[in-house]
């Protein structure tokens, strides 16, 4: 075994640069888009640190969903965080296979620009949304009493400008409907069960977003209607995108390799693949490639 590992590595590394050969030439080509969606993920938090300004704390509305769910308690709400945490670094993982899986669909930079995409969309509806009527929120500090239920006003720009990071982050209020949480949990799943392949996969994908929705609502963050409008707004937006954008190329096409192999097979041909895929991405022929 050590000695088939050393064996090997080698071709597992030509794999990785020749991957990332192809990477790098589709970053130069879509680096625009790519940097458009990362800053307007700044520009969320911002407008969601700015509508905490605006907020004003109230008592907490009557919700279906708080009444059939035990309340976790301010001492339980990092599950849904940590939850959260989870379905993004195993997202992350996922999107970066093609670098060490033999068996592959998908290039990293396209899927993250289609992943940019759905986010914007969905959180240029969301500060609509929420500024457009701002709720009393459930979440504990920002109950009436809390200190950190309400913002006093800025002494200066730079102080709206840096969000109060990291803590304005954790603890805003007012950017109630709908869920950021359930944007990302859902872009995230929905992307892997378009462009996934494991079926068991995808279903435990889809139960984890269910169980992130009754954990978000049972840690009182937000109502059950910011849950709700999340699912069909997500899903709705994807749907758009999709139809609005050129579909991704699926490089599984054509392939006789069904199951992933973490290292590259001992066979000349599989190295040169890899090189024909590559000579054939920078003559303009990417959407014709297979693995």
């Amino acid at each position: 075994m050590p000695f088939y590992v050393a064996r090997e590595a080698p071709k597992l590394w030509r794999k990785i640069y020749t991957e990332t050969s192809i990477e790098v030439s589709l970053l130069a080509k879509n680096w625009k888009f790519l940097l458009a969606g990362i800053i307007f993920q700044y520009l969320h938090g911002l407008a969601a640190h700015g509508v905490h300004y605006l907020h004003r704390p109230g008592p907490t509305l009557q919700d279906s969903g708080f009444s059939m769910l035990l309340e976790l308690g301010p001492d339980k709400a990092y599950i849904s965080e940590t939850l959260l945490t989870v379905i993004f670094c195993s997202f992350v993982l996922w999107t970066l296979n093609p670098f060490f899986f033999q068996s592959k669909r998908i290039y990293t930079v396209l899927v993250w620009c289609r992943v940019l995409a759905y986010l914007t969309v969905s959180q240029i509806l969301r500060i609509m949304t929420f500024y457009s009527t701002q709720l009393p929120g459930p979440n504990y500090h920002c109950r009436e009493g809390s200190k950190l239920a309400r913002l006093p006003p800025p002494k200066s720009a730079v102080e709206v400008l840096l969000i109060n990071f990291p803590h304005g982050v954790i603890y805003g209020c007012g950017d109630l409907i709908f869920s950021s949480h359930m944007i990302f949990t859902l872009v995230f799943v929905r992307t892997y069960q378009k462009y996934g392949t494991k079926r068991c996969i995808k279903q435990f994908a889809w139960l984890l977003a269910l169980v992130q929705s009754l954990l978000i609502i049972a840690s009182r963050k937000h109502y059950t209607v910011d849950i709700v409008v999340a699912w069909y707004t997500v899903n709705l937006v994807a749907f758009f995108v999709d139809n609005k954008l050129p579909e991704l190329p699926d490089r599984s096409a054509g392939s006789s390799t069904t199951t992933p192999q973490l290292l590259p097979l001992s066979t000349k041909d599989k190295d040169s693949r890899n090189k024909e895929e590559l000579h054939r991405f920078f003559n303009g022929n990417s959407a014709d490639t297979s693995d």
